[in-house]
């Protein structure tokens, strides 16, 4: 039995080694029961021991699989469980999973399952190929149980009744490129008067720059309302973490390395990597140092790590700090463009990333007052999407979807592009980034709506 979180160790990849370690893992979390109400993965696991008196030894290959499955990588657990390392037990259930799915895709996964590997992995191809005809994909894909939606279920996995983010017609790295050819006259509220208070550089993640670029063009505009330079890394891609959650460390590991060299870059300039949506940032700061620890990118990993920041955790800091301030006049708030109370969803990677809930205390700072919903959405990377997960995904994401409602309020905010398409599937209301909310308070109008 080999306790290791190490891709590279010799042993991490060995089946018969794995199986021992996830006896033992099994067993103490069996005797503890802390997390019994966080992923399906703990139920399923204390239910399948108890049937054998406890006799965690007992449980089969396939049973032990089924907890694998079952878990998607919220890491909630790792924030909770008392036995993390540097505790004599060592326990990392997240990473023990991840060790699991990589054995597993070591030893080959069936042709089903790589099919929906590569359709989820490939994002920015198949986001490029999405936003050049947006308004064709996002018609023959928009609406879930349709025939086309049928046909991709069949052929690469992905669920036919989950509700998909629409494709945007114009890239933000696009628009980013663009907008800096334009007289800073025709940029209403890019900054204000004073001496600048920081640079930073913005990691879009596919999401934002394929999905929701109208997120990244707020964060930009309320850090030049704050003095703040905002630059866009040539060259970056998908943070890599749907290759990382199919066990594919080799795909990962080259993600993360042309990542690593271009943000790297970035920082040796001054900048803070200011990623717009918390898996990725979880990536960028716990994943990439791991996998890139015994390579040749190893210290420029730690770098981009020690450099990376979640929106509203660097305008807090701006707030806070010692000769810096945060733009306090909010004319938007006193229009009414930005409501007294909303509902802000507190997303499991968020959590992760034990920063504390700064978007909250940002949106205090602007006179908003959030209600705090804190269930999970049922997505959690790509995990949600694959049609065999899909019904397991919307009974996790129902709790979310009932406080959501139970909360009253016009608008619901949250940081997490996934977790809010599960709102919008559970409740029918689009929440919106709470970068999103901050341009409006400013009175900064939405793009495209001046």
């Amino acid at each position: 039995m080999t306790t290791t979180y190490d891709p590279a160790h010799p042993e991490y990849l060995d089946e018969p080694d794995l199986r021992v370690e996830l006896e033992r893992v099994y067993d103490l979390c069996h005797g503890c029961r802390l997390c019994f109400n966080l992923c399906p993965s703990f139920p399923t696991l204390f239910d399948l021991i108890d049937a054998r008196e406890g006799d965690v030894a007992g449980m089969t290959p396939a049973e032990q699989d089924q907890v694998v499955d079952e878990c998607y990588q919220c890491k909630l657990c790792y924030v909770k469980c008392p036995y993390v390392p540097p505790h004599v037990w060592e326990l990392d259930f997240p990473r023990l999973m991840m060790r699991a799915h990589a054995v597993r895709h070591a030893a080959g996964v069936p042709v089903r399952e790589r099919l929906t590997d590569q359709f989820l992995g490939r994002t920015d191809l198949l986001g490029r190929v999405s936003t050049a005809a947006a308004p064709v994909v996002n018609a023959l894909t928009g609406r879930p149980g349709s025939v086309p939606r049928r046909l991709m279920e069949k052929t690469v996995g992905m669920a036919s009744e989950r509700l998909l983010p629409p494709y945007a017609r114009q890239r933000f790295t696009t628009w980013f490129r663009q907008r800096r050819h334009r007289m800073a006259a025709d940029l209403p509220g890019a900054g204000t008067a004073g001496p600048p208070q920081g640079s930073v550089s913005v990691f879009p993640t596919c999401f934002v720059e394929y999905m929701e670029p109208a997120i990244g063009q707020d964060l930009v505009k309320v850090y030049e309302r704050n003095r703040v330079s905002c630059s866009v890394p040539e060259g970056a891609q998908c943070c890599g973490a749907p290759w990382l959650h199919q066990g594919n460390i080799k795909q990962f590991t080259r993600a993360a390395t042309r990542n690593v060299e271009v943000l790297a870059a970035e920082v040796r300039a001054g900048r803070e990597v200011v990623v717009a949506q918390p898996t990725c940032a979880y990536v960028l700061r716990k994943d990439y140092p791991i996998y890139l620890a015994r390579t040749s990118s190893a210290a420029d990993a730690e770098l981009v790590a020690a450099h990376t920041v979640d929106p509203a955790e660097y305008l807090v800091a701006l707030h806070r700090g010692e000769g810096t301030e945060l733009d306090t006049e909010f004319p938007g708030r006193e229009s009414g463009a930005v409501p007294d109370v909303v509902t802000y969803h507190v997303a499991c990677h968020l959590q992760a990333e034990q920063i504390g809930l700064k978007s909250r205390d940002l949106l205090k700072v602007a006179g908003v007052k959030a209600t705090l919903v804190q269930r999970c959405s049922g997505i959690d990377g790509t995990w949600g999407y694959r049609a065999e997960n899909y019904a397991l995904a919307r009974k996790v994401a129902g709790p979310l979807g009932r406080e959501v409602q139970e909360a009253g309020n016009d608008v619901v905010c949250g940081d997490c592009h996934l977790a809010n398409g599960s709102i919008e599937q559970e409740t029918g209301r689009r929440p919106v980034h709470p970068m999103q909310l901050m341009a409006r308070a400013y009175g900064l109008p939405e793009e495209g709506r001046r």
